[in-house]
């Protein structure tokens, strides 16, 4: 058997507890890692409320991304994959991450990033995979663009910052408070607008000269769309990942045409384990050396013991409280 926390019944942080369930076995294909650290993501917190069905033949355990030790494995997949019993990894999974053991597919799995500890580990493969596959893959964001990242403070807003410094592009940022601000500009934002005192459109086309951003990522959607349409340069993208705004939006569609912009979105959960298979490629070709050269660094706000009465739950409450500037993570030391 082994430790797990789950949800008992949609609602609040509290409806978060531990049990125990059997430790699961891996199939063709996959690894079971015995788990040091969960990262908590806003999708963990949707799927606790009841407004994110967990896909079909995922676990109903929270947490889509682990780190830890593989503990066994598909022997062929392993050997394919570079990988072998005891490695340290860390995994993007479709569900079960709030556990001492997770099955993975292994080519979801990446190496620990040399110098990291399992909890910065844990902390990567969600926001990583989201922001390579939207800005870099859907969007196709070039070295000297300039990328406007609503939220910059979040789990994504670290990494999209990061990510998109070291490779070359220009970052602004939108955060809710000139502390969050700060910290942005800290990381290597070129500029960061608190949207709670400042017109962020506005702002943004003042910083490009009234040129405007070529890329946007929202986690906004809602009346964001509308207004990130009006700052946006020729050919400029926008992808939308998350509707915490809502998801109408209304826009001036004749700036679309005009300057030939484009509008998309993406869910990474439900896509098939060769779609996250070529993220995790690219990821460990041009981002890792980026990690291990120390361009690029996890950013932890705060971890929690998931063995606790209250340890999940109160992972949840901050991530709702939105005062937390990048990274939650659980750690597993029963």
């Amino acid at each position: 058997m082994m430790h797990i926390v789950e949800i008992s019944s949609p609602g609040a942080p509290e409806v978060l507890r531990p049990a125990q369930r059997p430790v699961p076995q891996a199939g063709v294909g996959e690894l079971l890692i015995r788990v040091s650290a969960s990262g908590i993501n806003r999708p963990d917190v949707l799927q606790r409320t009841g407004n994110y069905p967990v896909p079909a033949g995922a676990s109903d355990v929270p947490g889509l991304e682990v780190a830890g030790v593989i503990e066994s494995g598909d022997a062929s997949a392993l050997a394919e994959a570079g990988l072998k019993i005891g490695d340290r990894v860390c995994a993007l999974v479709a569900g079960g991450g709030y556990a001492q053991f997770c099955v993975a597919p292994v080519g979801q799995c990446l190496p620990v990033p040399q110098g990291l500890s399992d909890v910065e580990a844990a902390s990567l493969p969600e926001t990583f995979f989201t922001v390579w596959s939207n800005v870099f893959d859907r969007a196709r964001l070039q070295a000297g663009e300039t990328l406007l990242v609503q939220g910059g403070s979040s789990g994504i807003g670290v990494t999209a910052i990061q990510m998109a410094k070291a490779l070359g592009a220009k970052v602004i940022v939108t955060a809710g408070s000139d502390d969050k601000c700060a910290a942005c500009v800290a990381l290597g934002a070129d500029h960061a607008i608190n949207y709670k005192t400042h017109d962020f459109a506005a702002e943004a086309l003042r910083l490009t000269d009234g040129k405007g951003v070529d890329v946007v990522l929202d986690m906004v959607a809602g009346d964001y769309v509308a207004r990130e349409v009006t700052c946006m340069a020729e050919d400029g993208r926008l992808v939308i990942i998350a509707v915490q705004g809502g998801i109408q939006s209304e826009f001036n569609a004749g700036l679309v045409l005009r300057r030939r912009l484009a509008i998309t979105g993406s869910t990474l959960r439900p896509r098939p384990v060769s779609f996250k298979t070529a993220i995790a490629r690219n990821l460990r070709e041009h981002v890792w050396p980026l990690i291990e050269a120390g361009h690029i660094r996890p950013v932890i706000h705060s971890t929690f013991d998931a063995a606790s009465a209250d340890g999940a739950a109160n992972a949840h409450r901050l991530m709702e409280s939105n005062q937390h500037v990048g990274k939650i993570v659980l750690t597993w030391s029963v």
